[in-house]
């Protein structure tokens, strides 16, 4: 499947990203984010959940795992599993509620987290690039085919 890739020259380029990715979505999706320490996971997420109405504070899921949300009337999650060391220990997260069709789910760090997670539709690989960063956005379903799409 074919890849578009992204020049963001800074973290307003990366928020207004996100923004673009949000608009573009049509229903749940499942979003793996993937990138070095900084490159700017977690500020596309909250851009795209800030962007799907999430009107409370988005904070990080680097302690607690995962943050839930509503956003447009769909449930929202954001997982930072980079403090997992095997996917095991995610059992006692309930993340059964992940797999609903209709959710929206962010994923940073999702390799810890192998066989654990539903499937992506696309993976978000964020790399430093110059003095910004670059975004390179990869679908694994149709859903995933649709959305890049609809941001051409």
């Amino acid at each position: 499947m074919v890849e578009q890739r992204w020049e963001l020259a800074d973290e307003d380029a990366t928020h207004a990203f996100g923004v673009r990715v949000a608009d573009a979505l049509d229903g749940g999706i499942v979003i793996y984010l993937h990138g070095e320490l900084g490159a700017g996971k977690t500020s596309f997420a909250r851009a795209l959940l800030r962007a799907l109405g999430v009107g409370e504070r988005i904070k990080s899921p680097t302690y607690s795992l995962v943050e839930g949300y509503q956003a447009k009337g769909r449930p929202a999650w954001h997982l930072d599993l980079y403090r997992i060391a095997d996917p095991g220990e995610l059992e006692w997260l309930g993340l059964d509620a992940l797999s609903d069709q209709d959710a929206v789910v962010l994923v940073e760090w999702p390799e810890r987290g192998k066989g654990a997670l539903p499937a992506s539709d696309l993976v978000l690989e964020l790399a430093y690039s110059g003095a910004g960063r670059s975004a390179a956005l990869r679908p694994n379903t149709v859903r995933g085919q649709q959305l890049l799409a609809r941001l051409r």
